[in-house]
């Protein structure tokens, strides 16, 4: 059912990474091109092994299907499994709204936790990034059912993952999830859904409690603009219709913060400047049903009453300069009271938090992540 092939990760990711997951909330919050890695950074740790993993007669929530739903992922290291054969160094790293796995593989993220001596070396861990339903090289509306393509949720997509890494891979037990966005929203999920799965788990960047609020409008803002407008055609549009525009302006708008905005944009003219740079680099690529889809999939993601059910240690890290998590709602500290093993983190602001996109900056946050891999395999 499964294929894997091995590809340079530079030209791989350059290439996804200059689609949707440049497009949406990575990039926009760092500035820098997902996948783009720093000379030399990608020879610090090995190439990446790509695979399909194809899901035969796949069945969501709602109730639709498909008769083969396609996962793509990258692999990092070697499994090691033990004397009956289960896998003690699996790490899946699940990424954000509109991303991939490529969007992962960029120096500041794979470069500080995936090279030598660094908290996830490949060489000791064995390195999992699935492509989500609906992103990347995973099946997708824009393969060609447009608005036909079953309606997916985080729990849809939570197991694919999970038969992806137990049927795919044959990784029954791994020693972290972890997860950026809207990965780190899965990483919760993960905690109550397979809760002896992993000996640990880190969210990055979200909250334990269902999507309301400033991060519902500014979903609804996108979802209204697309489903409204006349150009879009119930899905079956042949060029990309106007409102993308719009989405894409609202994704460069929420994803940074506020300081670093003013620094792109000091004045009326560069604003503009900088806001048409950006929606016409990511106009060249992204897709309307796509955006519409991965946007639209967070409705049910309601992980708050289930949240002793977690049972792994778990640290949920967030930034200060967050405005789709803004601190100020004190719903995470709140809530990690309820995780058994649980602690949260709020990274203070600083000339080196990027807003939301602070999740993908991993030297803000890799000691906890080398306090959290203390904890004991179980």
């Amino acid at each position: 059912m499964s294929r894997r092939r091995r590809i340079p990760a530079r030209g791989t990711a350059g290439r996804i990474a200059m689609g949707l997951a440049a497009a949406w909330l990575a990039s926009a919050a760092t500035g820098a091109l997902p996948g783009a890695v720093a000379a030399g950074a990608e020879a610090s740790y090995p190439p990446p092994v790509q695979g399909d993993f194809l899901l035969k007669d796949f069945r969501f929530v709602s109730g639709e299907s498909l008769p083969e739903l396609r996962i793509h992922y990258r692999t990092f290291g070697t499994p090691r499994a033990d004397a009956h054969g289960v896998v003690h160094n699996a790490v899946i790293i699940l990424h954000g709204t509109g991303g991939s796995g490529a969007s992962l593989v960029r120096a500041e993220f794979a470069g500080e936790l995936f090279a030598a001596g660094q908290p996830l070396d490949a060489a000791k861990y064995f390195i999992v990034l699935p492509d989500g339903i609906g992103h990347g090289n995973s099946s997708k509306p824009s393969d060609g059912l447009h608005a036909r393509f079953p309606h997916y949720g985080y729990r849809d997509m939570v197991e694919a993952q999970y038969r992806l890494l137990t049927e795919g891979l044959h990784v029954s037990h791994a020693r972290l999830v972890m997860g950026t966005s809207m990965g780190g929203m899965h990483t919760w999920l993960w905690g109550e859904l397979h809760p002896e799965f992993m000996d640990a788990l880190m969210p990055l960047a979200s909250l334990p409690t269902q999507i309301s609020g400033r991060n519902r409008a500014w979903r609804r803002v996108i979802i209204d603009a697309i489903r409204n407008d006349p150009a879009w055609q119930g899905g079956e549009y042949s060029s990309e219709p106007p409102s993308l525009r719009t989405a894409l302006e609202m994704l460069w708008l929420v994803s940074s913060n506020p300081v670093l905005r003013q620094d792109e944009a000091p004045t009326l003219a560069r604003a503009d400047q900088a806001l048409d740079t950006y929606v016409n680099d990511q106009m060249r690529s992204a897709d309307a049903n796509d955006l519409l889809y991965a946007v639209s999939a967070s409705q049910d993601y309601d992980p708050g009453p289930a949240l002793e059910k977690i049972e792994a240690p778990l640290i949920a890290v967030n930034s200060a300069d967050d405005l789709i998590n803004p601190p100020e709602l004190k719903i995470l500290e709140r809530e990690i009271q309820r995780v058994p093993h649980g602690r949260a983190v709020v990274i203070p602001f600083s000339e080196r938090t990027r807003g939301h996109g602070s999740h993908t900056v991993a030297v803000l946050w890799k000691r906890h992540l080398e306090e959290l891999l203390k904890a004991p395999e179980r």
